[in-house]
């Protein structure tokens, strides 16, 4: 039986573990906190990350209730500047991170073991397999451990690595009782989002423009539309994290037997809201490509065709968007906005016709 090493257990890297379980291998999953789960708040699973982990067999990730109130973008006032239905968006399924992460460890079978508190120091490989600290050996690396790879780190010393992308991201849930549809709030270097999870608490997130390593509560939104200052009231608890991204050029997702899967090979900012979900569909893809053929390194080369281009647009595109987020300058925000607006009527419009 093909074997395999996946390093880092967070929504990528158990993903990648169902999948290659699916492709008849023995899969280890090395993990460097004491416990298996996984920490944060909401998560948007969009339609194509969802196909793939119905494909894998997971189940639960199901479809929200359908909104009473309509979702879209607001000025700070509480205006709307344009809805979702205007825009054609489909809405993603909203779920707890910690509750996906056991959606996806439930379909673990015999053929996954997980082994926590263990920090890779070293991995090697040649032309039969690849070994982690000249303790275990497979014939495949899966690294997932993060925007701060240790195995990127390895493969690629040279690369630049993380970039800070200017702002700070505040989350949290709200379990709270609420008739709105959400959506994002933008401001002048703040932006504020929050959506219903299919549990029925709110998850809400909230942006600021500031130097790296600053701290502080999310004091600025305490001002803005109802209900933004009673979600932030109405949790228990709040996360604070600078946001960074990766360097471009990407590296190569893949250096013979070893593959780089979600955050370690392409950390994106959460504009778009399709990080953790670039990780599931790679995950998928790795899968669909080992079962094509008997030859790891191919099959590899294949996954870094496929998912390095994808995903360098979604880290262009999901870069572009935070800077126009993140506008300070008052003119350009005004211009922005209206832009948002007579784009949405244009496309609202176009869909009656």
């Amino acid at each position: 039986m093909s074997t395999a090493i996946v390093v880092g257990a967070g929504i990528g890297g158990v993903t990648a573990a169902v999948a290659l379980q699916r492709c008849g291998w023995q899969v280890t999953v090395l993990e460097r906190a004491a416990e298996l789960g996984e920490v944060g708040a909401g998560i948007s699973v969009w339609p194509p990350a969802v196909a793939v982990l119905e494909e894998l067999g997971v189940k639960g990730v199901a479809k929200a209730s359908v909104q009473s109130k309509p979702a879209g973008m607001r000025r700070p006032d509480g205006r709307w500047v344009v809805t979702a239905p205007d825009l054609g968006v489909e809405l993603p399924v909203m779920i707890h991170r910690a509750q996906l992460h056991d959606l996806i460890t439930a379909e673990f079978g015999p053929a996954v073991t997980v082994r926590t508190g263990y920090d890779v120091r070293s991995v090697t490989q040649d032309a039969d397999g690849v070994t982690v600290d000249d303790d275990l050996r497979a014939d495949l690396l899966v690294a997932a451990d993060g925007i701060r790879s240790a195995v990127r780190t390895a493969l690629y010393p040279q690369y630049a690595g993380p970039r800070y992308s200017g702002f700070t991201a505040y989350r949290g849930i709200a379990d709270v009782d609420l008739d709105d549809g959400g959506g994002e709030t933008w401001g002048r270097g703040q932006l504020f989002g929050f959506a219903r999870l299919i549990d029925g608490r709110f998850y809400w997130y909230g942006t600021a423009n500031q130097p790296a390593g600053a701290t502080g509560e999310p004091a600025v939104f305490g001002s803005w539309h109802d209900p933004i200052p009673r979600l932030i009231a109405g949790s228990e608890k709040i996360l604070q994290n600078d946001i960074y991204d990766l360097t471009l050029p990407l590296v190569p997702f893949a250096r013979g037997r070893v593959a780089l899967l979600g955050d370690a090979a392409h950390a994106m900012t959460p504009n778009l809201g399709r990080g953790a979900c670039s990780a599931i569909e790679d995950a998928g893809a790795l899968g669909r490509h080992l079962m094509r053929t008997d030859d790891p390194v191919r099959a590899l080369t294949a996954y870094d065709a496929e998912r390095r281009p994808a995903t360098t647009k979604l880290v262009k595109r999901s870069r572009s968007v935070g800077r126009l987020a993140q506008a300070g300058n008052p003119v350009l925000c005004t211009v922005r906005d209206g832009l948002f607006a007579v784009g949405g009527k244009l496309m609202a419009l176009r869909a009656r016709r």
